[in-house]
């Protein structure tokens, strides 16, 4: 079964493109969320990720994200020693989720031609991009970004803009995807979605 990795920068709108293609018939895996739930599922992570932030990253059997992101953020070695954790534990989880939907697939006689795997980092890490065969990018305006943060998170433009700056921009995205969806609001989804679901159809 086919994978075609899904990325975007905050606020491109890739989680609601998404879902259409899910309503389509598609599974659609996404790290991020997924990896906040092997913090508390993988016993043998977690107490990895104790041993490089200290116990203080949990408290009451809650993993303090926030506090996590506080530490990594500026500080490239943390966050690269989180990165060596995290990765490969979501990659393995995701392989299973895979095997999964195709066993899935086979018992209700249907046939699913590609599933999603979702990440905000996947063209900027070669270990997370190597298991896709074909990606594509979600971009947007970045006003549009601006604001669509603002109000789904009740946060300034200053800290909105701070996230944007530390991740690629839509231009270096795009210039590695196979294919590109333009959320901007005017263009109409659905074609576009379409026409990514019959290329990823096709047998090589």
């Amino acid at each position: 079964m086919k994978v075609l990795g899904f990325t975007g920068g905050i606020g491109s709108g890739k989680t609601y493109v998404i879902d259409i293609f899910r309503h389509l018939g598609i599974p659609a895996y996404c790290s991020d969320k997924r990896a906040r739930e092997l913090y508390m599922e993988d016993v043998h992570l977690l107490a990895q990720m104790k041993n490089l932030l200290g116990e203080g990253i949990v408290r009451d059997g809650v993993l303090q994200t926030d506090m996590i992101a506080r530490r990594i953020f500026g500080d490239r070695n943390l966050l690269e020693g989180v990165e060596r954790l995290v990765h490969p534990a979501v990659l393995k989880d995701f392989g299973k989720w895979k095997e999964q939907q195709e066993c899935r697939a086979w018992q209700k006689g249907e046939k699913i031609p590609f599933v999603i795997f979702e990440s905000a980092i996947l063209l900027e890490k070669p270990l997370v991009k190597e298991i896709a065969d074909k990606v594509v990018t979600v971009s947007a305006p970045l006003e549009l970004r601006v604001e669509r943060v603002m109000r789904r998170d009740g946060t300034d433009r200053d800290s909105v803009m701070k996230r944007i700056s530390s991740q690629w921009n839509d231009g270096q995205r795009e210039a590695l995807s196979d294919f590109i969806i333009f959320a901007d609001g005017r263009e109409a989804l659905l074609p576009q979605v379409l026409h990514i679901m019959e290329a990823m159809s096709k047998k090589d």
